[in-house]
């Protein structure tokens, strides 16, 4: 008797006869998809993991089952119920042949035989010992799937869940950190559908309905918070401006759910921000979006805002992991409830691998010599001027030029591109130079978007998002780009300024590890060694070296000329800098470009 026999005849009518299924509230999941599988490149994934039985009481999935064949022995199944239970976060789990029941407990580690499948009250109590009102009220609130044609992942399910349990339990600061593109928004708008629907409240009485506010540090991150809550009523909906404010002459109170940036509740008339028009105890649940940018930090203004909301359940949402540079964070909020990491992400197939270019030029540092002209400024004799001074303190013309010429001449021109500068001056003369170089013949090919680019640079950027566009391909930026840019197909992230920060370079990275159909990877063009941030032990994703794609090109390295070629000089910046101009440029010792080698960890 084969596994689909053993199934259909003896572990089905066994589980309907312990009540799966038959009791209200009670569902069996077969063949439930945990995992994707990892994109391995040219189309194709690795194994995904598919639990053979899920079993789900009152909206929690309470315990997994392997299944094998008759005539396989009881416990064939038994490593793979363990792991499927390990990631789903399950505490029982069982394997089975049809002629027996071999069960695990995932808390305490017991095992063994048992003579039936628990039913489902047993098994709901056998999780749940202690009992919790507030539990059982959520648990009563299903995920809003848009009837199935959204359904969540198990990492999400398991961060709403923690986040549930923590409120159930009266935990004031909550925080998350999951990588960037796993759904963090998806999983505060689950978290405000089920405080919602059971009418959680201050009070802890479900009188009301909670008032959420949803508290970001651009007005994009808020704005695709605010369309992503669409399911909600739309007169729960609330998007808190500084002209609508300025206009009605008071803050909005009339709604549920609020959206808005730390700048709008700082402003206001006078020394007045807008903020303290609110009772402290107005809001019942924050949401706080990229909470390591600021909005814990002791020195940030941001933190009164916090401090004043202080009744407030606050939950901070963030991609980075504890660190030297947002421990701030963390002693604010506490330990995470909940990680997903970035290897995660990818290893599960819910993120886009990446590999590496590094490419190195003669130029990458420069010392002034009597051949070059300084066209401006008063330059250091025998200085060395490194990656950190280049486009802020000195300008290079020829540098910039041979830089755009090098990624242009390997990326494919019709993918969707990130370029970051060192300045929005540096993003404006990429912008230029990218367009003179580039084979579309769509003026807007390529555009910048910074802070001055204003609500122009914002419909730049909306259009870059739109998959259905193909105009902007390439946007070039400085700061502003490495968050809150939900593009799914992002092919080349070029990076022209130094990464200092591992917080910011996770960020970055996480600009292109969104899916799209056909997008097996994307790729990293390397230019100021911030490959160096892959040693570091708090970096938790490798880089692959997929087969090469067919449109890939090679540019053959500059010959040294003979005659500096003679070029005037570009007004990059209106304040005074150094600027030089015909100086030689030509490809260092290193090749042009090459992969880092993946050190890939066991999974």
């Amino acid at each position: 008797m084969n596994e689909a026999e053993t199934r259909a005849e003896y572990i089905d009518p066994a589980l309907k006869a312990a009540g799966w299924g038959v009791i209200e509230g009670s569902r069996v999941l077969r063949e439930y998809p945990i995992t994707l599988g990892r994109i391995e490149g040219l189309g194709r994934r690795s194994k995904p993991l598919i639990a053979d039985y899920v079993l789900v009481y009152r909206n929690h999935k309470l315990a997994v089952i392997e299944a094998k064949a008759w005539d396989e022995h009881l416990t064939e199944g038994v490593e793979q119920a363990k792991d499927y239970a390990a990631k789903l976060a399950i505490r029982f789990t069982y394997a089975t042949h049809g002629q027996g029941i071999y069960g695990i407990d995932m808390e305490t580690g017991k095992e063994g035989e048992v003579p039936q499948y628990p039913s489902p009250d047993e098994l709901w109590n056998l999780t749940f010992a202690k009992q919790n009102d507030w539990r059982d009220r959520f648990s009563v609130v299903p995920f809003e799937d848009k009837g199935g044609s959204h359904p969540s992942r198990y990492y999400q399910d398991i961060a709403v869940e923690r986040v549930m349990q923590a409120m159930a339990e009266n935990k004031p600061r909550i925080l998350l950190t999951l990588a960037t593109g796993t759904g963090k928004t998806f999983i505060a708008f689950q978290i405000a559908w089920k405080l919602f629907h059971s009418r959680w409240n201050l009070s802890r009485e479900p009188s009301r309905r909670p008032r959420i506010l949803f508290l970001a540090d651009r007005n994009i991150l808020a704005d695709q918070a605010y369309n992503a809550f669409s399911a909600f009523p739309e007169d729960a909906l609330v998007r808190i401006e500084p002209d609508d404010i300025r206009k009605k002459g008071k803050v909005p109170k009339n709604g549920s759910l609020f959206f808005t940036i730390f700048q709008t509740f700082m402003s206001g008339p006078g020394d007045t921000p807008y903020f303290g028009e609110y009772p402290p105890d107005f809001f019942d649940f924050i949401v706080i979006d990229e909470c390591h940018r600021g909005g814990a930090n002791d020195e940030s203004n941001w933190r009164g805002i916090l401090e004043y909301f202080a009744p407030a359940v606050q939950l901070g949402l963030t991609a980075t992991p504890k660190r030297k540079d947002n421990v701030d964070t963390y002693a604010y909020f506490g330990e995470p409830v909940y990680i997903y990491s970035l290897k995660d992400g990818i290893n599960d197939g819910f993120l886009t691998p990446f590999k590496v270019k590094q490419i190195s030029t003669t130029l990458d540092e420069y010392i002034y010599t009597p051949d070059d002209t300084l066209v401006e400024g008063e330059i250091e004799a025998k200085k060395r001027y490194t990656e950190s001074d280049f486009n802020k303190i000195i300008e290079i013309k020829e540098r910039e030029k041979k830089r755009v010429e090098i990624f242009m001449g390997q990326i494919n021109q019709n993918e969707k591109t990130l370029v970051f500068c060192a300045t929005q001056d540096h993003a404006l003369a990429v912008r230029d130079l990218v367009n003179q170089m580039k084979v579309s013949t769509d003026p807007n090919y390529c555009q910048r978007v910074t802070a001055n680019d204003g609500e122009l640079g914002e419909q730049h950027l909306r259009d870059f998002q739109d998959n259905e566009k193909t105009i902007p391909t390439t946007l070039t930026t400085s700061q502003k780009l490495s968050t809150g840019v939900d593009a799914r197909n992002i092919r080349n992230i070029v990076l022209m300024r130094p990464i200092n920060s591992m917080i910011e370079f996770k960020q970055i990275i996480g600009r292109g590890t969104r899916l799209y159909d056909g997008k097996d990877y994307f790729t990293i063009y390397d230019f100021v060694k911030a490959h160096h941030h892959f040693s570091d032990p708090e970096w938790d994703g490798e880089p692959i070296e997929p087969e090469p794609r067919p449109e890939d090109k090679t540019v053959p390295p500059s010959p040294q000329p003979a005659d500096r070629v003679r070029e005037e000089p570009v007004e990059y910046v209106k304040r005074k800098r150094i600027k030089v101009r015909n100086v030689s440029m030509s490809l260092g010792h290193l090749p042009l470009a090459f992969s880092v080698e993946p050190r890939l960890s066991d999974p």
